[in-house]
């Protein structure tokens, strides 16, 4: 039978960097998570958790909390930077490992700079481009299998060069399933123009992780008219509480519940940078929507 096990992660809390002042404590997200009713959590940027697994695993076990992943972004397609890329995977693979997590979700880094919104690379890739990143991430994560037992989860992202439906598809088809596969960001997707449910069918062997997130469509279409950058785009509230906005969820959880599959399915809504009281009545109210949403297979343990 499926199990779709729903946690979350500091990205709810506000947090996308290791150390900085608009950001809450690690022990405050932990506390609230705890308290929101989530057992799943995910590392969040490398550094913002305790990175010795003494340390970090016993603040899970006080508030009986369980590692589901850990995050980190690679930028495969330029030229000599496997090895660069590999001490940022081998990091957060054996901290991750360390303290009982299976998988790694891995991203690419964005084209243009998420806050200021200048453009660091050209937005499409060449042909030798798209070779080094799928080359390398069969590379890293057979590398990452195979020494740490955990497996690499690609996340395509906004403002990256794995954004849209269609680029999905053209990732997927060059990597191998054995050491890399999906992880779903349904608010990304949207996000992009693509339609989660299509993916869902199309790649249903490669769906391996889960982040769940809606984005609200009025400010995507201010965004897309505006051709504003990512960060700008969460600061006027894309991504948005469930149900207020897309995809239609119940419909994402039905369908993968229809794959027959154990996964992970993390509540990751940007918030960054957000007033420290504002995480956590959305993270309360998101649990009692997942499980009111009537399929069986959601589980918060």
């Amino acid at each position: 039978m499926s199990a779709i096990r729903v946690g979350s992660a500091p990205d709810s809390w506000g947090v996308w960097f290791a150390d900085d002042p608009r950001q809450i404590s690690y022990d405050r997200f932990l506390d609230e998570v705890s308290a929101a009713g989530y057992e799943w959590i995910e590392l969040g940027p490398y550094g913002y958790l305790p990175t010795q697994p003494e340390k970090l695993r016993d603040e899970l076990d006080a508030r009986g909390l369980k590692l589901s992943a850990g995050t980190v972004f690679e930028h495969l397609h330029r030229p000599d930077s496997r090895e660069a890329v590999w001490s940022r995977i081998e990091d957060v693979a054996a901290l991750t490992a360390a303290v009982g997590g299976r998988h790694v979700v891995v991203i690419p880094e964005m084209w243009r700079d998420p806050g200021s919104g200048k453009v660091l690379e050209d937005r499409s890739l060449t042909a030798e481009q798209w070779k080094r990143k799928t080359a390398g991430m069969n590379e890293l994560g057979k590398r990452m299998f195979e020494q740490y037992g955990v497996e690499a989860q690609y996340h395509p992202h906004a403002d990256s060069h794995i954004d849209t439906e269609e680029r999905v598809y053209r990732f997927l088809d060059a990597t191998d399933e054995k050491f890399v596969n999906l992880c779903l960001d349904t608010g990304h997707i949207s996000y992009c123009g693509g339609d989660n449910l299509a993916i869902i069918e199309r790649a249903a062997e490669r769906i391996g992780y889960l982040h769940l997130k809606q984005v609200d469509p009025e400010v995507r279409a201010t965004v897309e008219a505006g051709d504003l950058p990512f960060g700008e785009a969460v600061q006027l509230a894309v991504m948005i509480e469930p149900p207020l906005g897309i995809p239609d969820m119940p419909s994402v959880l039905a369908a993968i519940d229809t794959l027959d599959i154990d996964v992970f399915a993390i509540v990751e809504q940007d918030l960054y940078p957000c007033a420290p009281h504002v995480p956590l009545p959305i993270a309360q109210r998101t649990r009692k929507y997942l499980k009111g949403c009537g399929i069986g297979s959601v589980r918060f343990h």
